[in-house]
């Protein structure tokens, strides 16, 4: 008899190791309180493509850097988009699920990110600093990045400029996450000590916290997907983005109490559910 319960393809490479995370634990954690409401089953990058029809929707999760399994990952587009799947999340995302070209678009229009160019002729568009980061523009979880002193920023840039993106290295105070569902904000958490990103703590966001991270969320545009809003306090007191994950961001679930992580599992269930009535 077939399921009447729907059937959720969850994607997740449970092998990938990040520094200071350990991105198996969140999907074991998740995936044993989504099978109370879905049928579910978890397959590879490489697989999803091949499976994802005989599913009412997929969950993107855990999977590792797209660049790690780039053709498998641009087959399950295509497909997806073949198949008018639901995908979790979906699949328009403008930001880091495009690559990094939304920083330097983002930063040209004047928005509070932190100042960003991808060339070398627009070097002077950016504020003085003794140091500066330079990032490939396909990168993920600080792969390529390198921190380049002032004065050998040109000689560093020549070879592979046009592939990188170029930002003054911030001395910010903090780094500090804003997790959504949908558009609904959950929580958020924040590293104290700027040497050590992954060791998080719940914040208090404030009002005008929560504004500053809404407004990229209503202009990236996504009505189902997960996202985390990486913001850093620049010295002036202001937030500035460091980076808009949309396509599988980490969530840090073992930095929150049992309740929030509750109510973290009550939001995913019901956003699922909506997504598929869609």
């Amino acid at each position: 008899m077939p399921s009447a319960r729907p059937r959720l393809l969850y994607v997740t490479d449970l092998a990938y190791r990040a520094r200071g995370r350990r991105y198996c634990d969140e999907d074991i954690f998740l995936t044993s309180r989504l099978r109370d409401e879905f049928d579910l089953a978890l397959c590879h990058p490489g697989e999803a493509a091949a499976l994802l029809d005989a599913f009412d929707a997929v969950v993107v999760r855990n999977s590792g850097p797209v660049l790690g399994h780039l053709a498998a990952y641009t087959a399950f587009r295509e497909r997806a988009a073949e198949l008018g799947a639901r995908v979790y999340n979906q699949l328009t995302g403008r930001a880091d699920m495009a690559g990094k070209q939304y920083l330097l678009d983002l930063s040209a229009a004047g928005e509070p990110v932190i100042p960003t160019v991808g060339r070398l002729q627009d070097l002077h568009l950016l504020p003085a600093a003794d140091e500066y980061v330079v990032k490939p523009r396909l990168g993920a979880d600080s792969e390529g990045l390198r921190f380049v002193p002032a004065d050998r920023l040109r000689e560093a840039l020549r070879d592979d400029a046009g592939d990188v993106l170029v930002q003054p290295r911030v001395d910010f105070a903090y780094e500090v996450s804003f997790y959504f569902v949908d558009d609904d904000f959950q929580y958020a958490l924040h590293a104290p000590d700027p040497g050590r990103r992954w060791r998080l703590e719940p914040y208090d966001a404030t009002a005008r916290d929560l504004e500053f991270a809404r407004r990229f969320i209503r202009w990236n545009g996504i009505d189902h997907g997960i996202q985390r809003v990486d913001a850093c306090r620049a010295p002036g007191g202001e937030l500035l983005l460091v980076e808009l994950e949309d396509l599988n961001p980490y969530l840090s679930l073992d930095a929150l109490d049992e309740a929030r992580r509750d109510s973290f599992v009550t939001a995913l269930r019901a956003a699922l559910r909506r997504l598929l009535a869609d």
